[in-house]
């Protein structure tokens, strides 16, 4: 069995009545963010070193047992010798450390026990233990289950962590150096206060949330809104299911507008609604890597995409007349050929104006423009026959 070892013992700073371990990073404590590593290394039992139980170690349960691991709480290292055997392997980090998950498991999976360490320089005064002369710990390491049993031969009151990661050393485990790479930016930090996590946090976010896609004018919005709103948002809680929410009541408002016959307001609006999806998706992402959760097969913002679209298909007929003995189909394929096109495009051609297809802000504001000149109905033709030329004429993509 892959058992992983974490530490919250440690105050985050003097008078503080709640360990470091226990301090956020964009929403989640960073003991979380280690359980979305213990996660993504497969382990099947997780053991928290602490004092006794407190709220914030009932939530780390609460998210261990959501996702199939054993969870257990020891108050000394010579607990740990009960729930570890010979036949065990340890993964044990270091408590306070916010490490990538993806760039942790390529460390330690495919190799022998290892202690993970990095160059001294600058390694000491970030927090990390020093092994010799010219390396530190790096925080993480994978062991045999069997080192746990000469932990007896030390002090009660011995630093489990620091004394494995010594018993390791002694044993002749394997020591292998954090790349440089790896340590950079917001991928390798010790969180010591919470000084250090708003620090971390505010770099972490802006590297998570970097636009490596599509960059259309309506995501850099939604990115720059989530920068600017999506921290204190994650600290509240539930994050994107309040975005989700809020999607949902806009889509709403703006029904209620274009019955209204206010129509240049409900495209705005649905504009709006796609924009708040779009933050929702960046937030969710977050939560999800903080406790290494995979992405569903169908993620809620795109059924929320959907129903997006399903909104500007509304708005699209309540201002296309239906002509006597027309049929009702022939009047639901003016908005129904322009929005699978729209979803069509980006799928099977590269380019700038292929990204700009699946920007529904910029479809709002061009139907709300268009209807406040009455030309709702010439705009979306003539944008579906743009869409047809564009997938014509702009080059393939590679996986299409």
């Amino acid at each position: 069995m892959r058992i992983a070892l974490l530490a919250m013992m440690e105050p985050a700073v003097t008078g503080q009545p709640f360990p470091r371990a226990f301090l956020r990073v964009a929403g989640s404590s960073v003991a979380q963010h280690q359980l979305g590593t213990v996660i993504a290394l497969g382990c099947q039992r997780v053991i928290c070193m602490a004092r006794g139980m407190s709220p914030e170690l009932a939530a780390l349960q609460h998210d261990a047992e959501d996702a199939g691991l054993q969870f257990a709480v020891v108050t000394a290292a010579n607990q740990l010798s009960g729930l570890v055997t010979a036949a065990d392997e340890l993964v044990v980090i270091s408590e306070g450390l916010f490490a990538d998950a993806a760039q942790t498991v390529s460390l330690l999976e495919g190799h022998a026990p290892v202690v993970l360490v990095q160059p001294v320089e600058g390694a000491l005064a970030a927090g990390f233990e020093r092994i010799d002369i010219n390396r530190a710990t790096a925080g993480v390491m994978r062991a045999p289950g069997s080192l746990v049993e000469r932990l007896h031969e030390l002090p009660i009151d011995v630093d489990a962590v620091s004394a494995l990661t010594r018993i390791a050393l002694q044993s002749g485990t394997t020591m292998r150096e954090v790349p440089a790479a790896a340590r950079a930016g917001a991928g390798w930090r010790m969180i010591r206060s919470e000084a250090e996590a708003y620090a971390l946090e505010d770099e972490w976010m802006r590297s998570r949330f970097a636009q490596d896609g599509a960059r259309t004018p309506g995501r850099t919005i939604a990115r720059f809104a989530v920068l600017s709103f999506g921290s204190s948002l994650l600290h509240a809680g539930n994050a994107s299911d309040v975005v989700s929410v809020a999607v949902i009541v806009t889509l709403l408002i703006a029904a209620g507008a274009g019955w209204l016959g206010v129509l240049w307001c409900a495209f705005a609006l649905v504009a709006v609604s796609w924009l708040l999806v779009e933050a929702s998706r960046l937030l969710r992402a977050a939560e999800r890597q903080a406790l290494g959760q995979p992405a569903p097969p169908i993620p809620r913002a795109d059924a929320l995409v959907w129903l997006v679209d399903v909104a500007f298909a509304g708005l699209i007929l309540l201002d296309t007349p239906r002509f006597p003995g027309e049929p009702v189909l022939a009047w639901l394929c003016t908005p129904a050929i322009l929005l699978m096109l729209l979803v069509l495009l980006p799928r099977v051609a590269a380019g700038r104006v292929s990204s700009l297809a699946g920007d529904r802000a910029l479809l709002g504001l061009l139907l709300a423009f268009a209807s406040g000149f009455g030309q709702v109905l010439l705009v979306v033709k003539g944008l579906s026959a743009c869409l047809v030329a564009a997938a014509l004429v702009l080059p393939r993509r590679r996986d299409a």
